[in-house]
């Protein structure tokens, strides 16, 4: 059975500080926690009501209360693990990428990896100063897409100046992505903070800039959340003919 200490630790997780000096973060729910027992992700320790299939030693049974004592959820679910932090794969720069400058957002940044995901992207890059991807409010919002998606953080403006990449950036003044007709296959698609968009040393060397049109004159509301503004302008250039940037 799990005891204070387990529910003192689980709980410490939630700051980056405590993740990187354990090297480990939170998963929650059954289908996140099987999609990363599936994954290169090693898993530390699995607290459950359920007996599931995996080392018994890793595995520890709670009861409904202790459940939602550990639990960084409203309405905890029955499987709650500790995966162990792994450093992000070398990015794939012959792919479309997805580029987030400043972004602060958990529930943001989780939908996004998850639309990601979806769409077929393999690596998101983020400013330095984004949120931890590994933030339990990320992790539960990527519903286990984190286990599939390679997450990087880097100088954006430095990365962008030593590499040969197309870079598309979200903005309001840019183009209309539905006036591109071609699919865009390799390159960065940069998205800028929820509330400032991208800075202007990014918007400096971008190849081009797009946006998404209001079909209406309305005054309200003013701007599309970010994680839709990702979901539609991926569905977009993902699903058009052939376009490969320079």
């Amino acid at each position: 059975m799990a005891g204070k200490k387990d529910i003192k630790f689980i709980k410490s997780l939630n700051t980056k500080k405590n993740r990187l000096i354990e090297n480990c973060f939170v998963v929650e729910g059954k289908k996140s926690v099987f999609e990363f027992l599936y994954s290169d992700y090693k898993l530390r320790r699995l607290y459950t009501v359920d007996k599931v299939l995996i080392d018994s030693e890793k595995q520890i049974f709670i009861d409904k209360n202790t459940l939602k004592k550990i639990s960084f959820l409203k309405n905890p679910e029955d499987y709650i693990a500790l995966f162990e932090l792994k450093k992000p794969k070398p990015i794939e720069e012959n792919k479309l990428i997805v580029a987030l400058d400043s972004v602060g957002d958990p529930g943001n940044l989780g939908t996004i990896i998850r639309t990601c995901d979806w769409f077929g992207i393999n690596d998101i890059i983020c400013s330095l100063n984004s949120v931890d991807c590994y933030s339990p409010k990320v992790v539960q919002s990527s519903m286990g897409s984190i286990s599939r998606v390679n997450v990087s953080y880097l100088d954006l403006e430095k990365y962008f100046k030593t590499t040969n990449v197309y870079l598309v950036g979200a903005s309001t003044r840019g183009k209309s992505v539905f006036k591109i007709k071609h699919k865009l296959k390799t390159g960065v698609i940069v998205f800028g903070n929820e509330s400032k968009g991208l800075s202007k040393k990014l918007e400096n060397i971008l190849d081009l800039e797009i946006s998404i049109p209001k079909p209406n004159k309305s005054t309200y509301p003013e701007s599309l959340n970010l994680a839709s503004s990702v979901g539609i302008i991926l569905s977009h250039l993902t699903n058009n003919i052939s376009f490969n940037g320079k």
